[in-house]
């Protein structure tokens, strides 16, 4: 009896030792289990935290890798985009363990690593294998896996719409049991990586559209302001803010009108409350000031918005304004010009007209011809000097001057130009003062123009001058410049005309009579000269009625540069011991005609020929000493013929002078190339013909 009590009781201790036993092992286990649950639950906490401050899917994905590697201990954890149509995955990402080769960067077929495993990641489930070695599904496979040191692999695919797009993979050096804990927490880190790598990629595009919209909009060759209903302004490109001089802090969120409040009350403000209102689109061109002193003209459109407001868009027409002014201005001068010219012009035909008329009637004494023929003469010099003046400004303005630059003593030049304008101011008037600094003033320049330059200063001083005022031209030198200065009591100028004094087509005001006479274009032949010689002509008035100074400045030649240069001796005409026979070849009858009597009343033989062909015949004949050709004949034009009478023995040695209403430089050297002598441009400069033909021994 006692036996089997025994025996009972020992078994009952025993099955109370092996209930203590298993529920001590139950009790393990579930810690074991809650601290695995803390650590799942702590790395949750902690990938949370850290996907939240990320805003690029790059980071996200290295932060999730980078936590569950460690927290599962694996070898690897590699993120790879996959192309299903190539075939191919490409690791984008992956974080290592220390001592393993990090494989970022490469691609891989998808099938080198088992199809039936790739298969299955295509219908969305994760693939476990323990052991690559053993595993039927990469067993084949092995050595794929081995080339990357993996021989355990956790992989999570991520499948839309039927189409596998990437996968996140769990890769360990050494085979290893995959829980279903780690399988299930995998997955989770997955999904939640994914969503935050979208995320961010979908807020990255946003950024990038919104950088690109803000691009765009701070590009715009035009400033764009977008107003609300209630006219804050809402947004402005950066064109917008410069051409409306104020910053971003100081325009946006504010009301345009406390922004500027110089636009109250004006065309502006009208314009834009018609386009609130009516909700019609509209345009306008407006000179917004923004001081007293800073004016700017705008092309602006306004447009309405769908919220009510107004978008703005306007660029600066400042310039194109000021241009289209210039324009007109330009374009009124010229008007007044060719009134002017044309006036200039009929002036001396009307005595020439009269001259003709008179000697037409009958019989007139020789005292009435000769004062009737110095009318003509005067007339027409009048009109060779507006025929220059008008080349001349033409050459200068097309650049087609060429200066005889030597070395010069200003004060020869100033006697010159002085000596040719006396006869204006005698009859005029004025008292001329002179006032010459003492020493030397040597420049390089053209002898011719720049008298000119002087003498084109003194007239016009002349001219805006009433009879009997003062007129004073100074000299002096100035830091290697030497100063001229004609200051006069006259007229003076408008302060908005002295910007423009020397430019073509302008004039001062004159009196209706127009006594002055002139085409205003000395002032520009002035300029151009100076500035072609290096200096600057500027001028000064203070005012009308006060008179005006105009100063030119050249640069002084060096001592050691300045060279004494003899004045040729003036060649005076010799005397001959019998006429010429000269022979005019002109088309223009009248032309020939009256320069032949001029050179018979000079005492000549001459001869007239209005075709080249009849010329080249009666040259043979005659033999004349000197032929007058026309460059502009009909048949064969003057240059050609005289390189033909140049060609025959009998009028070789001929003295062969061009005749021609052509004076450009060109046509010099295209008649001299030809054969010719002299070239004389119409209307002819008589002393200078009678000057050449004195010279010409007959044969």
């Amino acid at each position: 009896m006692e036996t089997t009590q025994r025996v009972r009781l020992e078994r009952e201790r025993r099955e109370v030792h092996q209930e203590q036993r298993r529920l001590n092992a139950q009790l393990v286990a579930n810690v074991q289990r809650l601290q695995l649950l803390d650590q799942h639950r702590a790395f949750q906490l902690a990938l949370a935290d850290g996907l939240r401050t990320l805003s690029a899917p790059e980071a996200a994905i290295d932060l999730a890798s980078a936590l569950l590697g460690r927290h599962l201990d694996v070898s690897r954890v590699m993120y790879a985009e996959v192309d299903e149509s190539a075939g191919t995955f490409t690791i984008r990402r992956d974080w290592t363990a220390r001592g393993l080769v990090s494989i970022s960067g490469e691609a891989r077929q998808l099938n080198d690593f088992g199809p039936e495993i790739i298969a299955s990641l295509r219908t969305g489930h994760a693939m476990v294998v323990d052991s690559i070695a053993l595993d039927s599904r990469t067993a084949a496979f092995a050595s794929a896996y081995e080339a990357i040191d993996v021989r355990a692999n956790l992989a999570i695919p991520l499948v839309k719409s039927g189409r596998m797009l990437a996968i996140l993979s769990l890769q360990n050096a050494q085979p290893r049991h995959w829980t279903a804990e780690e399988v299930e927490l995998s997955a989770e880190v997955a999904e939640r990586t994914w969503a935050t790598a979208e995320a961010a990629r979908a807020q990255a595009d946003l950024r990038a559209e919104r950088d690109q919209t803000q691009n765009v909009f701070d590009s715009m060759m035009e400033g764009l302001a977008i107003l609300d209903r209630d006219w804050t302004v809402i947004r402005m490109n950066a064109e917008g803010l410069r051409l409306g001089r104020r910053t971003s802090g100081q325009v946006i969120g504010r009301s345009h009108w406390d922004v500027w409040p110089e636009a109250v009350g004006s065309d502006l403000d009208r314009f834009y409350h018609t386009v609130m209102e009516t909700r019609i689109a509209g345009a306008m061109e407006y000179r917004h000031s923004f001081s007293s002193e800073l004016h700017v003209w705008f092309e602006v459109r306004a447009h309405p918005t769908p919220e009510g407001g107004l978008a703005i868009l306007y660029r600066d027409i400042d310039e194109r304004r000021r241009s289209h002014e210039r324009l007109q201005t330009s374009d009124r001068r010229k008007d007044e010009f060719l009134a002017m010219l044309a006036h200039e012009l009929r002036n001396p035909l009307a005595p020439i007209s009269a001259a003709a008329h008179l000697l037409n009637v009958g019989q007139i004494d020789e005292a009435r011809v000769r004062r009737t023929s110095e009318i003509i003469g005067r007339q027409v010099q009048h009109l060779t000097s507006l025929v220059d003046d008008l080349l001349d400004v033409s050459r200068v303005s097309r650049g087609q001057v060429e200066l005889e630059q030597v070395p010069l003593e200003m004060r020869a030049v100033v006697v010159d130009a002085v000596e040719q304008v006396t006869p204006l101011i005698q009859q005029r008037g004025h008292h001329l003062v002179l006032h010459l600094a003492p020493g030397p003033a040597p420049v390089s320049g053209d002898a011719k123009r720049l008298v000119q330059v002087i003498a084109n200063l003194l007239a016009n001083a002349a001219k805006y001058t009433p009879e009997g005022g003062n007129i004073r031209l100074a000299m002096q030198m100035e830091q290697e410049q030497v100063v001229l200065t004609v200051q006069d009591d006259g007229i003076g100028l408008d302060a908005d005309l002295i910007p423009h004094i020397f430019e073509l087509f302008t004039q001062a005001e004159r009196t209706s009579d127009r006594s002055s006479g002139g085409l205003g274009l000395g002032l520009a032949l002035v300029r151009s000269l100076v500035e072609l010689h290096g200096g600057k002509a500027s001028c000064t008035s203070a005012g009308l009625g006060y008179g005006s100074v105009f100063t030119v400045m050249l640069p002084l030649l060096a001592a050691d540069e300045a060279a004494s240069h003899a004045v040729p001796a003036v060649l005076r005409p010799v005397a001959v011991d019998r006429p010429l026979l000269i022979m005019i070849v002109d088309d223009n009858v009248d032309a020939a005609l009256t320069l032949a009597m001029l050179l018979e009343e000079l005492g000549h033989r001459v001869i007239v020929e209005h075709g080249s062909r009849a010329a080249l015949e009666r040259a043979r004949t005659e033999h004349p000493d000197v032929c007058l050709l026309d460059i502009g004949l009909p048949e064969i034009d003057g240059n050609q013929l005289a390189r033909q009478l140049r060609a025959r023995s009998e009028t070789a040695a001929a003295t062969l002078i061009a005749v021609t209403g052509y004076g450009q430089e060109r046509d010099r050297s295209n008649s001299l190339a030809a054969g010719f002598d002299e070239h004389m441009v119409k209307p002819l400069d008589i002393d200078r013909l009678e000057a050449l033909l004195m010279v010409v021994v007959p044969r």
